[in-house]
Protein backbone atom coordinates (compact mmCIF):
# COMPACT_ATOMS: atom_id res chain seq x y z
CA UNK A 1 0.00 0.00 0.00
CA UNK A 2 1.28 3.24 -0.66
CA UNK A 3 1.39 6.96 1.23
CA UNK A 4 0.25 8.81 -1.53
CA UNK A 5 -3.18 9.75 -2.89
CA UNK A 6 -2.61 9.83 -6.14
CA UNK A 7 -0.15 8.15 -9.29
CA UNK A 8 0.19 8.52 -12.81
CA UNK A 9 2.61 6.29 -14.94
CA UNK A 10 3.81 7.30 -18.38
CA UNK A 11 5.53 4.22 -20.51
CA UNK A 12 7.71 4.15 -22.76
CA UNK A 13 9.71 1.11 -25.37
CA UNK A 14 13.15 1.19 -27.23
CA UNK A 15 15.37 -1.44 -28.10
CA UNK A 16 18.83 -1.30 -26.27
CA UNK A 17 21.81 -3.70 -26.69
CA UNK A 18 24.09 -4.87 -23.68
CA UNK A 19 26.24 -7.46 -22.09
CA UNK A 20 26.62 -8.90 -18.82
CA UNK A 21 30.08 -8.52 -17.20
CA UNK A 22 29.71 -11.21 -14.32
CA UNK A 23 31.69 -14.36 -14.45
CA UNK A 24 30.16 -16.84 -16.37
CA UNK A 25 27.52 -14.65 -18.22
CA UNK A 26 27.16 -17.77 -20.76
CA UNK A 27 25.46 -15.87 -24.21
CA UNK A 28 24.14 -13.00 -21.89
CA UNK A 29 28.21 -11.83 -21.80
CA UNK A 30 27.95 -11.60 -25.56
CA UNK A 31 26.35 -8.04 -26.94
CA UNK A 32 22.56 -8.87 -27.94
CA UNK A 33 19.51 -6.48 -27.80
CA UNK A 34 16.32 -6.30 -25.45
CA UNK A 35 13.31 -4.26 -26.07
CA UNK A 36 12.66 -2.49 -22.90
CA UNK A 37 9.92 -1.38 -21.87
CA UNK A 38 10.16 1.65 -19.16
CA UNK A 39 6.86 2.40 -16.68
CA UNK A 40 7.65 5.66 -15.23
CA UNK A 41 4.85 6.37 -12.08
CA UNK A 42 4.59 9.20 -9.99
CA UNK A 43 3.26 9.57 -6.71
CA UNK A 44 1.75 12.59 -4.62
CA UNK A 45 -0.82 13.50 -1.91
CA UNK A 46 -1.20 17.04 -3.71
CA UNK A 47 -2.43 18.09 -7.05
CA UNK A 48 -1.65 21.19 -8.72
CA UNK A 49 -2.83 24.07 -10.01
CA UNK A 50 -4.56 22.68 -13.00
CA UNK A 51 -5.44 19.03 -11.05
CA UNK A 52 -2.64 17.48 -12.33
CA UNK A 53 -0.33 15.64 -10.03
CA UNK A 54 2.64 16.11 -13.14
CA UNK A 55 2.02 17.55 -16.80
CA UNK A 56 2.51 14.49 -18.94
CA UNK A 57 3.43 16.74 -21.21
CA UNK A 58 6.61 17.44 -19.65
CA UNK A 59 7.05 13.89 -18.86
CA UNK A 60 6.79 12.99 -22.65
CA UNK A 61 9.77 15.39 -23.04
CA UNK A 62 12.03 14.15 -20.70
CA UNK A 63 11.33 10.65 -21.71
CA UNK A 64 12.15 11.53 -25.63
CA UNK A 65 15.19 12.85 -24.32
CA UNK A 66 15.76 9.73 -22.14
CA UNK A 67 14.79 7.50 -25.95
CA UNK A 68 17.20 8.84 -27.67
CA UNK A 69 19.90 8.36 -25.35
CA UNK A 70 19.29 4.83 -24.92
CA UNK A 71 17.49 3.85 -28.22
CA UNK A 72 19.95 1.59 -30.50
CA UNK A 73 23.02 1.96 -28.16
CA UNK A 74 25.42 -0.04 -26.08
CA UNK A 75 24.53 0.57 -22.82
CA UNK A 76 28.21 -0.80 -21.97
CA UNK A 77 29.46 2.20 -23.71
CA UNK A 78 27.37 4.36 -21.94
CA UNK A 79 29.80 6.46 -18.86
CA UNK A 80 26.36 6.12 -16.23
CA UNK A 81 27.63 2.21 -16.85
CA UNK A 82 31.11 2.26 -16.57
CA UNK A 83 32.45 0.17 -14.20
CA UNK A 84 28.75 -1.27 -13.28
CA UNK A 85 27.46 -4.62 -14.80
CA UNK A 86 24.81 -3.44 -16.82
CA UNK A 87 21.58 -5.20 -15.81
CA UNK A 88 18.03 -4.22 -15.63
CA UNK A 89 18.29 -3.41 -12.23
CA UNK A 90 21.39 -0.77 -12.19
CA UNK A 91 19.38 0.47 -15.26
CA UNK A 92 15.78 1.17 -13.38
CA UNK A 93 17.84 2.95 -10.89
CA UNK A 94 19.65 5.07 -13.49
CA UNK A 95 17.01 5.79 -15.70
CA UNK A 96 15.10 7.04 -12.70
CA UNK A 97 18.14 9.28 -11.80
CA UNK A 98 17.76 11.45 -15.34
CA UNK A 99 13.99 11.41 -14.76
CA UNK A 100 14.48 12.99 -11.02
CA UNK A 101 17.32 15.68 -12.78
CA UNK A 102 15.07 16.34 -15.29
CA UNK A 103 11.82 16.78 -13.62
CA UNK A 104 10.65 20.33 -12.50
CA UNK A 105 7.40 19.35 -11.37
CA UNK A 106 7.37 20.38 -7.59
CA UNK A 107 4.26 18.16 -6.73
CA UNK A 108 4.83 14.76 -6.82
CA UNK A 109 6.84 13.15 -3.99
CA UNK A 110 7.15 9.70 -5.13
CA UNK A 111 9.42 8.04 -8.06
CA UNK A 112 9.17 4.51 -9.16
CA UNK A 113 10.98 3.30 -12.46
CA UNK A 114 9.74 -0.27 -13.75
CA UNK A 115 12.05 -1.45 -16.35
CA UNK A 116 10.96 -4.44 -18.23
CA UNK A 117 13.55 -6.66 -20.17
CA UNK A 118 11.64 -7.91 -23.14
CA UNK A 119 8.61 -9.02 -21.87
CA UNK A 120 9.72 -11.44 -19.60
CA UNK A 121 11.10 -9.97 -16.17
CA UNK A 122 11.27 -6.61 -14.63
CA UNK A 123 12.82 -4.74 -11.98
CA UNK A 124 12.08 -1.59 -10.05
CA UNK A 125 13.72 1.39 -8.39
CA UNK A 126 11.77 3.82 -6.30
CA UNK A 127 12.99 6.93 -4.52
CA UNK A 128 11.14 9.62 -2.73
CA UNK A 129 11.16 13.40 -4.29
CA UNK A 130 12.89 16.15 -2.72
CA UNK A 131 10.03 19.34 -3.13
Amino acid sequence: MTDHTYELTVTRSFVAQHFLTVPDPGAEGDPHSHQYTVEVQFGGSELGEYGYLVDIDAVEAILDELEGRYRDQLLNDLPEFEGRNPSVEHFARLFGDRVEQALTDPNPDYLQVRMWEDDVSWASHSRHLET
